[in-house]
């Protein structure tokens, strides 16, 4: 299976910050919409980093609350790796667990298209096996 299977069931909406948003302001998106990363996208709409909670959690620790009045740009992950909707979802597996990330934008021809996280990989792939078993389980008692 491929990625582009797991955006029609978990859809292509994409929440994003600005570089100069305040951290504060970010988490409390990210809070509010429940997820773990957002894209942080320039002016022209390209995508400039990607900020996570961890970010955020690791920048507490070391300088306190003031990192919540500092710009996103600040403590974004500038190198971004990214994905296509043709991507299989083992490869997109692969990437995250040997990358140590858990969310990957879904560029399809240079345009973002969507956002994917471990979550939602594990997710597609157990629905996959539970389906799988079913069938096997219904070929079983057929034959029977």
């Amino acid at each position: 299976m491929h990625v582009s299977a797991i955006l029609k069931t978990k859809g292509a909406t994409i929440i994003t910050a600005r570089p100069e948003d305040m951290v504060g302001t970010t988490a409390q998106l990210l809070s509010i919409n429940r997820i773990g990363a957002v894209l942080v996208v320039d002016a022209a709409g390209g995508i400039a980093g990607i900020l996570s909670e961890r970010d955020i959690v690791r920048a507490l620790a070391s300088y306190g609350a003031p990192v919540l009045q500092m710009p996103v740009s600040d403590l974004m992950t500038r190198r971004v790796m990214t994905c296509s909707p043709d991507d299989t979802v083992a490869s997109i597996m692969a990437r995250m667990t040997d990358g140590r990330f858990r969310h990957m934008p879904v560029l399809d021809r240079g345009r973002l298209v969507g956002v994917i996280s471990i979550g939602d990989v594990v997710k597609f792939r157990l629905d996959e096996y539970t389906h799988e078993v079913e069938s096997l389980r219904s070929y079983v008692a057929g034959s029977l």
